[in-house]
């Protein structure tokens, strides 16, 4: 029997009004981290929160370069990736315990891409029961904390980094 799940939260996104040009070199270009919620920049890549998480500290990590696909990324950027991938895997237990993380990339658009052109590499930290009733019955998201108290949070993490 095929189970299906709809996610009504994310029509705000999808309906949405759609910036013109890459939301992302736009986020780069601009000095308004905060407005942004960027949340750290490195030499490569800088790190955001999704202003439509599926959880709280719901992050992505965006390569400085306009690039769409996997194989055409510089590797040096690909091991940035990673190796912010670990801090903020190990940041994230810290601050809030979560029992686990999906971690993924949605390479185009009919892979679930929502900004195809560039790409980014989403982290979700889980928690037991996170994934309850309320999203697909009650038309309802549960995020426990909101994005702002989420980067005050994290934000201590790359003080020094």
């Amino acid at each position: 029997m095929t189970k299906h799940m709809f996610a009504p939260w994310r029509g705000d996104f999808i309906r949405g009004p759609k910036e013109q040009g890459c939301v992302f070199c736009r986020m780069i270009r601009e000095k308004k981290d905060r407005q942004n919620l960027i949340l750290h920049r490195s030499e490569n890549c800088f790190v955001v929160f999704n202003r439509f998480p599926y959880t709280s500290g719901h992050l992505m990590i965006v390569p400085n370069s306009h690039v769409g696909h996997l194989e055409k990324l510089n590797p040096t950027i690909l091991n940035e990736m990673m190796e912010l991938t670990q801090y903020l895997v190990a940041s994230l237990k810290k601050e809030f315990s979560p029992r686990g993380f999906n971690l993924g990339m949605n390479l185009g658009r009919s892979a679930g891409a929502g900004i195809a052109g560039h790409l980014h590499l989403h982290i979700v930290p889980r928690w037991a029961g996170d994934s309850n009733f309320m999203a697909t019955t009650g038309d309802v998201r549960v995020i426990s904390l909101s994005l702002e108290s989420v980067y005050k949070s994290l934000l201590k993490y790359f003080k020094n980094k």
